[in-house]
C-alpha cells in the first residue's frame, strides 16, 4: 500500500534519467501530491510535456510552492543552481540534489542557505548508461541505496532530514545517513575509479581496433562488454565527477596502481601463487555483493533488459 503523501509539492531541476525516474516514482508510490519539472532545454521540457509524468513544466524559479526541490543537475552546477533557486524557494522548504559527489557540493550550498531553509545533500546510487527524459522508470530506485548527507544546518535527526529519508524510502530506496566526505571516498572506490578504469581501456581498445582489424569490436566477451557498458555513461557528468572529487579519485587511484603494478610483476614473473591468492580474494567481493542483494547471480550479471541497474 502506498504511502500517504509526505510532500504536497516538489520541484525537480532537470529532466534527465534521474529527474524523470523521480517523477515516475513519485506518481507511482504517491509520495508527493504535485510534481512540477525544469529544465533548461527546451526540447527536454517539450519531452516531459509529452511523457506526462508531472503536473507542470515550470519557468526556471517556479519554486514559491515547493515544500522540496530536488536539483537533478550535472555536478558540476549544482551549487551554481542551488545561488539561483535558493532566493525563490518558500520558508520551511527543503533543498535536496542527487548529485555523485557530495563535499564540494554541502561546501558549496551551505554557506548560501538562508534562514528558514533547510538543506540535504542527496545520492540514490542507481542508473544506467542512458540518459534524456525517456530513459527514467519508476523501478531505478528500488531496492538500491540513497545516501543522505546532512550539512551543519540540518542535522540527520532533524525533522526535515527525517521527512527526505521517508521520501527516498517511499520511492523503494534503502536510506543511509554518511558524512559527505567518507561518501566522496567510498564513492571513489566503488564507482568513480571503476569508471574511469573503464573509460582508459575502452579508450585503449579503441586506439587498438587500427591494430587488430576491428577485431576488437567482433570478438568482445562479456567483460569487454561490460566495461563498454560503463564507459557510454553521460561523459558531462562523469567530466563533473572526476573534477569534483579529484583528491579521493587520485587516492584511491595511487593504491589502484600500486596493486595493478604488483599483479604486472607475478603476470611477468610467473608468480602463479600470488595470482591465485588475488583471483581467490576478489571473487569472494563478488559473492558478497550478490548476498547483500547489489547484484544477482544471472548471466551476463543479469543486464540484459535496458531497464536493468547498470552504474550510477
Amino acid at each position: 500500500m502506498p504511502e500517504p503523501v509526505i510532500y504536497n509539492e516538489i520541484l525537480i531541476i532537470g529532466g534527465g534519467l534521474i529527474g524523470s525516474s523521480i517523477a515516475r516514482a513519485v506518481h507511482e508510490n504517491g509520495a508527493a501530491g504535485r510534481v512540477v519539472m525544469i529544465d533548461h532545454d527546451k526540447h527536454v521540457c517539450d519531452r516531459l510535456r509529452a511523457l506526462d509524468i508531472c503536473e507542470r513544466v515550470d519557468k526556471m524559479y517556479g519554486a514559491s510552492n515547493a515544500d522540496l526541490v530536488i536539483l537533478a543537475v550535472p555536478p558540476g552546477v549544482i551549487t551554481k543552481t542551488a545561488k539561483q533557486i535558493l532566493p525563490h524557494m518558500k520558508p520551511g522548504a527543503l533543498l535536496s540534489d542527487v548529485g555523485s559527489v557530495k563535499s564540494s557540493v554541502v561546501d558549496g550550498v551551505t554557506p548560501v542557505v538562508p534562514h528558514g531553509i533547510d538543506f540535504i545533500g542527496g545520492h540514490p546510487i542507481a542508473g544506467t548508461e542512458q540518459s534524456g527524459p525517456d530513459a527514467g522508470f519508476a523501478g531505478l530506485f528500488t531496492d538500491r541505496w540513497c545516501i543522505l548527507t546532512p550539512s551543519p544546518i540540518t542535522t540527520k535527526t532533524s525533522p526535515a532530514a527525517q521527512k527526505l529519508k521517508r521520501f527516498w524510502r517511499a520511492l523503494g530506496s534503502r536510506v543511509e545517513f554518511m558524512d559527505a566526505a567518507h561518501h566522496d571516498l567510498v564513492l571513489a572506490t566503488t564507482s568513480h575509479l571503476p569508471h574511469l578504469i573503464a573509460y582508459a581501456l575502452v579508450g585503449t581498445a579503441t586506439d587498438m581496433e587500427t591494430v587488430t582489424k576491428s577485431e576488437v569490436v567482433k570478438y568482445s566477451a562479456a567483460g569487454f562488454r561490460d566495461f563498454t557498458r560503463i564507459a557510454a555513461s553521460d561523459p558531462v557528468m562523469w567530466r563533473d565527477v572526476f573534477l569534483q572529487n579529484k583528491d579521493a579519485v587520485i587516492d584511491v587511484l595511487g593504491r589502484y596502481i600500486e596493486d595493478l603494478t604488483a599483479l604486472k610483476k607475478a603476470v611477468r614473473w610467473g608468480d602463479g601463487e600470488t595470482l591465485l591468492k588475488e583471483f581467490t580474494k576478489t571473487r569472494t567481493i563478488r559473492h558478497k555483493i550478490i548476498d547483500a542483494g547489489q547484484d544477482v547471480a544471472a548471466p551476463d550479471f543479469g543486464r540484459n533488459a535496458p531497464q536493468d541497474i547498470q552504474g550510477d
